[in-house]
């Protein structure tokens, strides 16, 4: 556990991660019915680039950035590209306490993804904790499988395509600094982005209104993964995942008040179930042997 001294620092940090990620999710529902999400996406990833290429530049860290892993960059940037897109698709199809729930079941399917993508085992802990996300994805879905919810569907996509970016970044960071993972991701994801939007054959340029909206997702982004990470250099994983649950009721509130979607209580208490379930994992993981070091 940090010191204690360190918590209340955390605790700001992930006010700004939750006002961030708030910024964002309510950008992308104003801007869902004007620009598709590949528009988004690109759109977003050029105002990133920017940001990134300038604060590595005035650091002078330029030199970070390197191609030896360009291939591990590109795949797992197609996982992320996948799972934002689904998510912005999402948000104009679902309540937004709805895609935030089934987002915050990544970490579960990380536990799935572990065995195939990094070779971990997983324990009994560990699937007690899946076992429990699923019931928190049932409470909050509640699935016709008669006629199954786009927009559900499209939620639960994006978990699964953040958890495979999750695993592969884990990869990444053995050999790569944070600026050159940074770099590509905004990079490749621009590319991406303005690939899938001439291909469709439909583009729309940004209006004042729209360009303002596209502008915010892009910091809010960059702003919510910055907030996080130093959350996360302050206080334990535990903490940190137990303070951003707060953005389901933020969530749910925002669409009440901005969208006039209603309070959901199952949404709530599925998001818990889930928040059950991570903090089992993180426990789990916690109490687990660590490899020795050779001296």
């Amino acid at each position: 556990m940090p010191p204690q001294q360190h918590l209340p620092a955390a605790t700001l940090w992930m006010a700004g991660a939750i006002t961030s990620f708030s910024a964002m999710a309510v950008s992308g529902r104003m801007v869902s019915g004007v620009h598709d999400t590949f528009e988004i996406m690109a759109w977003r990833s050029l105002v990133g680039l920017a940001v990134v290429g300038l604060w590595a530049m005035a650091a002078g860290r330029m030199a970070e950035i390197r191609t030896d892993h360009f291939g591990r960059h590109l795949v797992r940037n197609l996982c992320h590209f996948t799972g934002q897109n689904l998510w912005f698709w999402a948000l104009g199809l679902i309540p937004l306490a709805q895609v935030i729930a089934l987002e915050f079941t990544s970490p579960i399917w990380v536990i799935l993804l572990s065995p195939l993508l990094l070779g971990e085992r997983i324990t009994r802990m560990r699937a007690l904790s899946t076992v429990v996300g699923f019931t928190g994805i049932l409470v909050v879905a509640r699935p016709d499988f008669a006629q199954m919810d786009v927009g559900v569907l499209a939620a639960a996509g994006s978990a699964i395509f953040f958890a495979g970016s999750i695993i592969l970044t884990k990869r990444l960071t053995r050999h790569e600094s944070i600026v050159s993972i940074m770099f590509w991701l905004t990079l490749i994801q621009a590319v991406l982005g303005i690939a899938c939007t001439l291909a469709d054959g439909e583009t729309t340029w940004p209006t004042l209104t729209s360009g303002f909206w596209l502008v915010m997702i892009g910091l809010s982004g960059l702003a919510a993964h910055l907030c996080l990470t130093q959350a996360l250099s302050l206080a334990t994983a535990g903490f940190v995942v137990t303070v951003d649950f707060l953005r389901l009721p933020v969530f749910a509130i925002l669409g009440m008040i901005l969208f006039a979607e209603p309070l959901d209580a199952m949404v709530i208490l599925g998001g818990g179930v889930i928040l059950l379930a991570n903090w089992i994992s993180i426990r789990a993981a916690a109490g687990a042997p660590q490899p020795q070091r050779a001296k």
